[in-house]
């Protein structure tokens, strides 16, 4: 490919129209009516937009807008000497200070991020959820809003949005919650699943504490069975010593605190006293007294003048 070509295809920019260019006050004039008096600073560089189109810049002095600037863009028909207006708006130049990229707040919301009286909205297209069974659509007969508890609450107080009704026997109602099923949605398989990786990211087979523990909460005694397909991979630590204690643990998840990992010994018991009570001992009443002839000798042997008696 020659040279000329190569330039040929280059985009050109065009040259600043002249009127255009040397129309800075009629630009700073529009920008101080746009901005607050005081705030437009020096004129900054003018760059053509197209054939008799120019933008000025202008440095802007509003506090919290550094490295921001004016821009007051001015244009003028072809053949006229009258330089127009376009368009003035403020904006962020190359080391501007900007605002961080918005992020909705579905997004932006933390595990605990939620406190008293606050509420969390759910979709309804919400991929942790699936509808439950809702006999052809129809809300749960326990539902707030079904017909059997808006019948109740028009004969009786409206306190009795919590009552349970019971479903007869035998019926396909009363499968579906013993099921779990009986609500307007549950947990779908996407929503058991990200639950299930959640929880074991905390408390699973790979923490610190499950690999350094002796063994696994599934043989552990303080461990306590939830209902469930979770039930099969998960349980609650009733240990109040343990870390996971009231937590939702995984089965393979351990900790010191295992129940049969180290049995405390029986304390030992000092031996009890040996009483001789087939001999007697001899106690004398008065100490011996040692003599050259005899040696040693109880005193009570002794003669009397031995024993300085008169």
């Amino acid at each position: 490919m020659s040279a000329a070509t190569t330039r040929s295809r280059t985009p050109r920019t065009p040259a600043p129209d002249r009127l255009c260019a040397e129309a800075v006050e009629l630009a700073r004039a529009a920008a101080e009516e746009a901005a607050f008096p005081g705030v437009v600073g020096e004129h900054v560089s003018a760059v053509a937009e197209g054939d008799r189109v120019v933008t000025h810049f202008f440095e802007a002095k509003e506090p919290g807008y550094r490295g921001w600037r004016w821009a007051v863009t001015v244009t003028r028909a072809s053949r006229a000497k009258n330089v127009t207006l376009d368009e003035t708006v403020l904006l962020p130049g190359e080391d501007a200070l900007l605002a961080p990229e918005w992020v909705p707040w579905s997004e932006r919301l933390r595990p605990g991020d939620m406190g008293p009286g606050d509420l969390l909205p759910t979709d309804a297209d919400d991929l942790r959820l699936e509808p439950g069974w809702s006999d052809e659509d129809a809300p749960p007969p326990n539902s707030v809003v079904s017909e059997e508890m808006a019948e109740l609450v028009e004969a009786e107080d409206a306190d009795v949005t919590d009552r349970v009704v019971v479903p007869a026997r035998g019926s396909i109602t009363s499968v579906a919650e013993e099921l779990g099923m009986r609500r307007r949605r549950v947990l779908s398989r996407y929503g058991l699943h990200s639950a299930a990786d959640r929880w074991d990211d905390s408390f699973g087979a790979k923490t610190p504490m499950a690999q350094a523990a002796p063994a696994s909460c599934v043989s552990c005694g303080f461990l306590v069975a939830i209902g469930g397909s979770l039930g099969q991979a998960f349980g609650v630590c009733a240990n109040e010593f343990s870390p996971a204690d009231g937590r939702l643990v995984s089965l393979s998840y351990g900790c010191g605190g295992h129940s049969e990992a180290a049995v405390m010994p029986k304390p030992l018991r000092p031996a009890p006293p040996v009483l001789d009570s087939m001999a007697s001992d001899d106690f004398p009443l008065r100490p011996a007294v040692q003599t050259p002839d005899t040696g040693s000798v109880p005193v009570s042997d002794l003669p009397a003048e031995d024993l300085g008696h008169s």
